[in-house]
């Protein structure tokens, strides 16, 4: 069966010109021959039997001009059912868990990262319109458009998965289609422990911080784990207290029950509806709170954040793209300038400073593994520069020949000015945890 075909053993099939065309002439026909309507209210668990017999009977007449082996008659009927229920020459990919990203550069050229390396697949689209039919499937499955007026879109899939595509004029060598994976088995705690990603006390540290109400803004670059990690931060928020979440696109996972969800929404084709996260944000302030969870700052809603953090809602926790601590808050700075109030600048400083507790650094390193780098405390103002101290660091010591990223973990041996705070809500942490040492190869 094709399931357990590799793509690698397709690799032919897939790229033939001829395996190409036939599979558009059985598709379509197929369409001509269907109840379309009736079709999208059939699961394809349901339907499925009944049109394997049928493609089978259409590629039985085409061999006659087309021979097939069975690998490729298997591979036909199922890339003919993936075009007729699911996204084409997509599913194969969304079917494979340990895929984390697919990243379609144009039509002819497919990409996915695996174990946080990019590899190239077999993949292909029909042609351009092909790939530009997939995309619109996805964008209006979520109640979103792309055309050459709004030629960008951020979506998701049913999985929770997230989208971005670009189509032209924007993309010159014709529609690009970027979709993160998601876990459906949601990584825990002691996941990252067992992972190397951090050690036993960083954990501890960032368990007792979030239960004790601490701001926590996990910053990171791109594809470094920072949703994963809000995620898992966010289990140590208590099932009593009520969580508003709010995302561009929604792919937050939180695990308690009393959740309220908010999603952005773009403007509608007369450019009127845009909501945005500032708006949403401010909303959420209205839903009496006990945490605001922001899958992630990028504009002048980082304004809003900082004061829901600094009026009562304590306890917040948001990603920022950020290449270290310092950086984190250089951009938040930078957001908060884009709401054009005419703040000064020591004044913005002064609110995040009182506002932000700590800062959890990500980064996915050079071999693909991906570490907390630091564990950092905002400590107040002296002057106009906000002060902060590293507790937790990760030091990369050396590169094996296999490519593999030596370091260590260690406590930095200051003791955080919030342990006080952390001991008051009955969560005293052991000295020893920092100054903690771990060599991880």
């Amino acid at each position: 069966m094709l399931t357990s075909l590799t793509l690698a053993s397709r690799r032919a099939d897939l790229r033939n010109p001829e395996y190409q065309a036939l599979k558009g002439r059985v598709h379509q026909e197929l369409l001509n021959r269907l109840n379309l309507e009736r079709l999208s209210e059939v699961k394809r668990e349901e339907a499925e039997p009944e049109l394997r017999k049928l493609i089978s009977a259409m590629l039985t007449r085409e061999e006659q001009k087309t021979p097939l082996s069975m690998a490729e008659r298997e591979s036909l009927v199922a890339d003919v059912l993936n075009e007729l229920f699911g996204l084409g020459p997509l599913e194969d990919l969304l079917s494979d868990p340990t895929i984390s990203d697919i990243l379609v550069n144009r039509y002819d050229q497919v990409y996915i990262e695996r174990d946080g390396r990019l590899e190239s697949t077999a993949v292909v689209f029909r042609n351009e319109m092909h790939l530009l039919q997939i995309i619109e499937r996805i964008v209006s499955a979520v109640g979103r458009r792309i055309d050459e007026s709004s030629p960008m879109v951020d979506a998701r899939l049913k999985d929770g998965s997230r989208v971005n595509a670009v189509i032209p004029p924007l993309a010159l060598d014709g529609a690009a289609l970027s979709i993160r994976r998601f876990r459906t088995d949601k990584l825990g705690p002691q996941d990252l422990v067992e992972r190397d990603s951090l050690t036993q006390p960083m954990l501890d540290f960032l368990h007792a911080a979030v239960a004790t109400r601490l701001n926590v803004i996990v910053s990171g670059g791109t594809g470094a784990g920072k949703t994963t990690l809000l995620n898992i931060l966010s289990g140590f928020i208590g099932e009593q207290e009520r969580i508003i979440t709010i995302e561009d696109a929604a792919e937050l996972s939180l695990r308690q029950r009393h959740v309220v969800r908010l999603e952005t929404r773009p403007s509608n084709i007369e450019g009127r509806g845009q909501v945005r996260q500032r708006d949403l944000v401010v909303n959420a302030l209205r839903m009496r709170p006990d945490r605001i969870v922001v899958g992630e700052v990028r504009s002048e809603e980082a304004l809003d954040m900082l004061q829901a953090m600094n009026t009562g809602h304590d306890g917040s926790l948001t990603t920022v793209h950020a290449n270290s601590a310092r950086d984190a808050l250089y951009r938040l700075d930078t957001m908060v300038a884009m709401a054009n109030l005419n703040i000064p600048e020591k004044a913005i400083r002064q609110q995040i400073a009182s506002a932000v507790d700590l800062i959890v650094q990500i980064a996915r390193l050079s071999d693909g593994t991906r570490k907390i780098t630091a564990i950092t405390e905002i400590t107040g103002m002296e002057d106009e520069t906000i002060t902060m101290q590293d507790i937790f660091l990760f030091e990369r010591t050396s590169l094996r020949e296999d490519g593999k990223v030596c370091g260590r973990f260690r406590a930095t041996g200051i003791r955080p000015k919030c342990a006080e705070q952390l001991a008051a809500s009955g969560r005293r942490l052991p000295a020893e945890m920092f100054e903690h040492v771990k060599q991880v190869a």
